[in-house]
């Protein structure tokens, strides 16, 4: 715990304002050279957004460090005002709680992609076309049959979105230290997973023979003929929400990942649907039994990786579009960002700084034109990290008192 946190901590007053924290996954992104030069906030038509733009405070947070590209998980963490080089939950537990799997001590846990393989194990698809929800189930109960311990190590297999599953591994002296066997990239072959510490030594046989069984299981199985392991990770101890701001907490979202990660700093989670008008119709019926809710999008960030310019506009377009239902009930603050950028021209990820717009009554107003980039870069916030959010946050609630005499 840095002075920051324990300053915050020690200022937090407790009133009934509410904080509603609006996560476009993945919507920070750069000018793309075959639209105009123009990014998808630039180029999509958000009267409803821009609006609010016009009397907010505006800015761009960096996630962990400059010229560092986070991944979902510390992207997410500092927005909740943890640091994430401090806090590190893996990909793995995040997806297990997000799927309420039941987590015990000493289990280990991986976030998997079914993948498309040619005749010689290299992979042609990370994401096997995205297969639909129904197919991966299909195909994790096959594997659940076949394959149930592996040298005395209970496997638990459980179904996520699409694509995504879940293997736990549960059994006597599991280390969660090793590498990913997804290459990030088509073209090349599954990587063997590496111990990396001594202790994962064993953790690393048991994983890679459960490879090579479930490979075998599936490999007629196209076009998710393989599969991709990463994120690692053990059952994370860290302090809610509560405990370190007083906050009463609900997350908002569909996807298992954002649920897990809400779980493990205290938050209650609720299911946003499919589209933003369902988030929205969910915070409106919930708004007034908390005092910071978290709405979670996905769609931004998957459009982003998959290189879809216009679909990522078309997600922005649909949450303006919505917006007014969120508006109506009057949050005390309103934030909306993203947890990182995910280029459309890059296919990923990426370190770019990330929009963030923060309406209030005590906010103060920026005279931006629209909710962009650019407007943000002119904006009264500045460049910030994506830890000292939380305390803009608090502070336009007015639950932080006075700092000395």
């Amino acid at each position: 715990m840095d002075n920051n946190d324990k300053l915050v901590e020690k200022l937090i007053q407790r009133n009934n304002a509410n904080i509603v924290l609006l996560v476009m996954d993945g919507l920070g992104d750069i000018p793309n050279k075959d639209f105009g030069r123009k990014t998808p906030l630039e180029y999509a038509i958000t009267p409803n957004l821009d609006k609010l733009a016009k009397e907010s405070a505006l800015g761009r947070h960096i996630p962990v460090l400059p010229g560092i590209t986070p991944g979902s998980g510390p992207g997410h963490l500092g927005l909740f005002g943890y640091d994430p080089l401090e806090y590190e939950i893996g990909r793995g537990m995040l997806e297990a709680a997000g799927m309420d799997m039941d987590i015990k001590d000493g289990d280990v846990a991986a976030r998997c992609n079914f993948a498309s393989a040619d005749e010689n194990g290299v992979i042609t698809d990370r994401r096997a076309g995205r297969i639909p929800t129904e197919k991966c189930v299909e195909i994790c109960e096959i594997l659940s049959n076949n394959i149930k311990t592996v040298d005395g190590v209970e496997v638990i297999i459980r179904p996520g979105m699409q694509h995504r599953f879940v293997v736990m591994f549960r059994g006597e002296n599991l280390c969660d230290k090793l590498t990913d066997s997804d290459p990030l990239m088509e073209g090349k072959e599954p990587l063997d997973v590496e111990p990396l510490t001594e202790n994962a030594n064993f953790t690393a046989e048991i994983v890679n023979k459960f490879f090579r069984e479930a490979r075998k299981v599936i490999k007629d199985l196209k076009p998710a003929n393989s599969l991709l392991m990463r994120g690692f990770s053990a059952k994370p101890r860290i302090p809610s929400m509560c405990d370190r701001f007083g906050l009463n907490t609900v997350c908002i979202a569909h996807y298992p990942m954002y649920r897990g990660l809400s779980k493990f700093v205290g938050m209650n989670v609720l299911d946003a649907g499919n589209t933003p008008e369902d988030a929205f119709n969910v915070y409106t019926d919930n708004c007034s039994k908390y005092d910071f809710l978290f709405i979670h999008i996905k769609y931004t960030d998957s459009f982003g990786e998959d290189g879809n310019f216009q679909g990522k506009v078309k997600t922005i377009e649909a949450v303006d579009k919505a917006l007014p239902i969120l508006l109506e009930k009057k949050p005390n603050v309103l934030c909306i960002t993203g947890d990182h950028s995910t280029p459309a021209a890059m296919k990923g990820h990426s370190w770019h700084p990330v929009p963030v717009m923060i309406h209030s009554d005590f906010c103060g107003f920026d005279d931006a034109s629209r909710f962009t980039e650019n407007d943000c870069n002119k904006g009264s916030l500045g460049m910030f990290q994506s830890k000292y959010l939380i305390n803009y946050l608090l502070a336009n609630a007015m639950k932080l008192s006075k700092f000395g005499a």
